[in-house]
């Protein structure tokens, strides 16, 4: 960087940024004003209107470290999410490092389809049902979080089985006030940390479990960076889905509903396996790229010929 930490502090956030600016363009990286304008106001931890009437201000020699620092890592590869150290996911802000999956866009529809569903199942029930979600390899919290402060009467279960993520959880959940008091983090494996009056009390499983296969190639920007734990399923990329749809009967309400995050290349086999599990309704809904995505499966609601 620029002698931007020199004691009578001679340059400015302005000119660090264009300097940001050229060192990301020179490296090749795409939307690089954009990375560069993120990078620089979380540095000066000016944004917004504060930007504008900060920018020409003097940096200080800890700042310009911490940006010559941020920028170092971006030019290294490593995302531009863990870069800043949080995200945006629908309407949260969320601390986002190694230890999780970055959160997606893609996921943001995925907890459209999960308000949704949710929304049918409560139709069925009687007004004073208080839902209850369980959202199964929480990572960041980012879907458990969502469902909890856009459905303010849900209970919500968030499972993880790895510490770490749940550390990072539990940070996103601490900012949450009354939200994040509804949203309990358990460590385990899917269903196995829940209490067992939960047993078939469920209306909605929600969740983006790995579905990588083991052989399958990975960009290095996720596959160098994002925790192999969340990604990688196995052999096939279908042993999450196994297991949880397998054990998921015995916990889901009666019209209780599973909603999914798939591969894009998965959503006939994933349909094939709820099926066999017993889902009488199931749908594959595509992204905004027009890919399979989400897997919607539905518990059908026990009938008088079916309990006789």
């Amino acid at each position: 960087m620029a002698d931007g930490g020199s004691p009578d502090g001679t340059v400015t956030w302005s000119e660090l940024l264009a300097e940001t600016v050229e060192r990301l363009s020179a490296a090749g990286f795409e939307g690089a004003a954009r990375e560069a304008r993120w990078i620089v106001e979380e540095a000066s931890g000016l944004e917004g209107a504060e930007w504008v009437l900060g920018c020409g201000d003097p940096a200080t020699q800890r700042t310009v470290a911490h940006l010559d620092a941020m920028v170092g890592r971006r030019l290294a590869g490593e995302p531009i999410q863990y870069v800043l150290g949080h995200w945006a996911f629908r309407d949260l802000d969320l601390l986002c490092d190694r230890r999780t999956l970055i959160p997606r866009p893609e996921t943001e529809q995925v907890v459209d389809a999960a308000l949704a569903e949710l929304d049918r199942v409560l139709l069925a029930r009687h007004g004073g049902h208080r839902p209850v979600v369980v959202d199964l390899g929480t990572g960041t919290g980012a879907i458990a979080l969502s469902i909890a402060t856009e459905r303010h009467g849900s209970d919500v279960w968030a499972v993880d089985s790895s510490e770490d993520a749940l550390a990072v959880a539990r940070a996103n959940t601490g900012g949450l006030g009354m939200a994040g008091a509804r949203v309990r983090l358990l460590a385990g494996s899917w269903f196995e940390p829940l209490p067992e009056d939960l047993r078939g009390a469920v209306d909605l499983v929600v969740t983006n479990p790995p579905y990588i296969a083991a052989d399958e190639d990975l960009d290095p920007s996720v596959g160098d960076w994002e925790p192999e734990s969340a990604l990688v399923a196995g052999p096939t990329g279908l042993e999450c889905y196994e297991e949880i749809l397998a054990e998921a009967a015995e916990w889901l309400a009666e019209d209780g509903v599973i909603v999914a995050e798939i591969g894009a290349a998965q959503g006939d086999s994933v349909a094939e396996l709820a099926q066999r599990s017993g889902y009488g309704d199931v749908e594959v809904l595509r992204d905004h790229a027009d890919l399979d995505r989400i897997l919607v499966a539905r518990r059908q609601r026990l009938n008088a010929s079916t309990i006789r």
